[in-house]
C-alpha cells in the first residue's frame, strides 16, 4: 500500500478496501445498507437547510455539512458498482445521454458510446 494519493475514486476505493475489508466478507447487500443509511443522511440534511430556507424552527445544517454526505454517498455507490464490475464513469455518462435524448435535449457527455450493457465495456 502507498500513502501516495490516488488519481480516481476507484483506485483510492480499491486500495482503501483491500486495507480494510482484508477477508473480503463485505455483501452487497451490506453495500446497499450503507448506501441507504447515506443518501438518508444526505435528506435529513436538504429537510434542515429548507426548513432554515423557509424559516421554520428547527436544526440547522450548512451546505458544507452536506457536501460530506453527498460525497459519502457517491463513495459507497462506487464502492457497490466496483463490486459488480461497473464502469460508474461509463454507466452515468450513457444514462446521462439516454435521458437528453428522451426528453428532447442536446446536452450530452462526451466519450461516450451507448450500445450493450450501460456500465460495461
Amino acid at each position: 500500500m502507498s500513502d501516495a494519493p490516488y488519481p480516481t475514486l476507484r483506485a483510492a476505493n480499491l486500495a482503501r478496501q483491500a486495507e480494510w475489508d482484508t477477508d473480503g466478507q463485505i455483501t452487497l447487500s451490506y453495500r446497499g445498507n450503507e448506501l441507504a443509511g447515506e443518501v438518508g443522511e444526505a435528506c435529513n440534511l436538504i429537510k434542515k437547510l429548507e426548513r432554515e430556507r423557509m424559516g421554520i424552527a428547527g436544526s440547522r445544517a450548512s451546505v458544507a455539512e452536506l457536501a460530506e454526505e453527498l460525497a459519502d454517498v457517491i463513495i459507497c455507490a462506487d464502492l457497490i458498482a466496483m463490486q459488480l464490475g461497473i464502469d460508474l464513469d461509463r454507466a452515468v455518462a450513457e444514462k446521462f445521454n439516454k435521458t437528453s435524448e428522451k426528453v428532447g435535449l442536446r446536452t450530452r457527455m462526451a466519450g461516450v458510446e451507448t450500445a450493450g450493457e450501460p456500465g460495461k465495456s
